[in-house]
């Protein structure tokens, strides 16, 4: 395996030295921090009864997220009004 060398900003360095584990490479912390998951790797995680409190949870969650989103609207209206 090759090697390669990359300049980074004094900032990003710290940012990923803090990200690093004992007696951990920075090829190791990029590869970790890169590593992009397929959604079917999630497939069947959850049981039927947590999958639908969690989607139930979600549901609630947009509702009323909604519904704060149309008071903020309305109370932007009549300030702007």
């Amino acid at each position: 395996m090759g090697t390669k060398t990359i300049s980074i900003s004094d900032d990003a360095y710290k940012r990923l030295a803090n990200l690093r584990k004992e007696n951990e490479s920075f090829s190791v912390i990029i590869k970790r921090i890169t590593n992009k998951r397929k959604l079917d790797d999630f497939y069947g995680i959850l049981s039927k009864a947590s999958s639908g409190r969690f989607e139930k949870a979600i549901k609630q969650s947009r509702k009323e997220s909604r519904k704060l989103h149309s008071l903020r609207n309305k109370r932007l209206q009549r300030a702007f009004n």
